[in-house]
């Protein structure tokens, strides 16, 4: 049996509030979870947690020995990273998605540099613009950019950014460009269906607010396809500072109504983070985290004039 099997079925449960989810998250099957839980209450000589068919708590001595288990495990995660870093580079695979945009340059310009300096290190990337659980799809983490959904996911911010309107000189030359949100059912508007972005814009410019609920003229459920869609004049859209700003500095986009930013609903500004399953983020995988947080630090992203 694995070392510390027991206490991380245990504490796997009591986050997970569920057997079958806690199975599922560790990669067993719920009767094996069962088995080494019922293992190490035998060995304490106590019941720790008091099931039913419908939930799972704990009991007092679960209560007293949760935090102590938690802190064996969180040790335990500590002690395997060091013995990391004394073993030389890290190596193994990284398996991990990401926005779609992300694979246009940024990412892999950021993971070349990684693979240079850790030929050890390998890389499978899932280029989504779906939601993809890290446990479902036995990923190390998922990157995910909008706005962080509440979850039980540990988050690691990489960098905040803004959502502007743009479309092409081309697109500009033929329809005229909004001067005020409110002009936008006037013009052919560009929206990504990817799941959570199908909601009202909502615009913020000075002291005003403004809220829309558009009709879409084109449609895609892909990121890249919305800007491309933009850049061959087919429309306006929403898209991240990070990402347009380079783009409108080559002349190939224009930002429109420059005055306003796009704000999810309690007006805040989105942010790219990554997301894990787990408590402790494992050495390699913050490597890369840091190697992107830094290849968006060199091209200025995150950096806004107070509001």
């Amino acid at each position: 049996m694995k070392p510390l099997w027991g206490i991380r079925v245990f504490c796997a449960v009591v986050e997970q509030k569920s057997f079958v989810a806690a199975a599922r998250r560790l990669g067993t099957s719920p009767s094996s979870a069962t088995r080494a839980l019922q293992a190490l209450e035998e060995e304490l000589g106590t019941m720790l947690l008091a099931r039913s068919s419908k939930q799972v708590e704990l009991t007092m001595a679960g209560e007293a020995y949760y935090p102590v288990a938690r802190q064996m495990l969180d040790l335990q995660q500590q002690a395997e990273e060091e013995l990391s870093q004394q073993a030389g580079a890290p190596r193994g695979l990284l398996r991990f998605s990401a926005p779609e945009t992300l694979g246009r340059r940024l990412l892999p310009e950021a993971l070349a540099r990684l693979a240079d300096d850790n030929p050890g290190l390998r890389f499978e990337v899932l280029y989504s613009d779906s939601i993809l659980e890290p446990i479902r799809e036995k990923l190390d983490f998922a990157i995910r950019g909008a706005f962080p959904a509440s979850s039980e996911l540990i988050g690691l911010p990489l960098w905040d950014y803004r959502r502007h309107l743009y479309a092409s000189p081309a697109y500009v030359g033929r329809h005229g460009a909004p001067t005020h949100p409110r002009e936008l059912p006037q013009h052919r508007v560009v929206i990504h269906t990817a799941p959570r972005v199908l909601k009202a814009w909502n615009f913020v410019g000075g002291d005003e607010t403004v809220s829309l609920n558009l009709t879409a003229w084109h449609r895609s459920n892909s990121g890249n396809g919305v800007l491309e869609a933009l850049l061959a004049g087919m429309g306006v859209g929403r898209l991240g500072d990070w990402l347009a700003e380079p783009l409108v500095a080559r002349g190939e986009l224009v930002r429109l109504c420059p005055d306003y930013r796009i704000v999810s609903s309690q007006g805040d500004d989105p942010q790219m983070h990554a997301v894990f399953a787990g408590r402790a983020i494992p050495r390699k995988a913050r490597l890369l985290l840091d190697a992107l947080r830094q290849e968006a630090g060199s091209r200025g992203f995150g950096r806004y004039p107070p509001r």
